[in-house]
């Protein structure tokens, strides 16, 4: 047989999915940052939070 094909296995694995509420503005606001850092809306979410985590920990 064959080896299996298709994307390798990935070290940092993003299993964990997380729903979010956000009204019209903040989802203006996140499209926004997104498009203006030309980064995903997930990657918006992620260093945000990390910037909130570092900011709880300099305290």
């Amino acid at each position: 047989m064959s080896p299996r094909t298709g994307r390798p296995k990935s070290d940092n694995n993003k299993n964990v999915m997380f729903r979010v509420r956000l009204d019209k503005d903040m989802v203006e606001k996140l499209e926004a940052a997104s498009k203006n850092l030309e980064i995903t809306k997930s990657d918006v979410v992620r260093n945000g939070i990390e910037n909130e985590y570092q900011r709880s920990i300099k305290k």
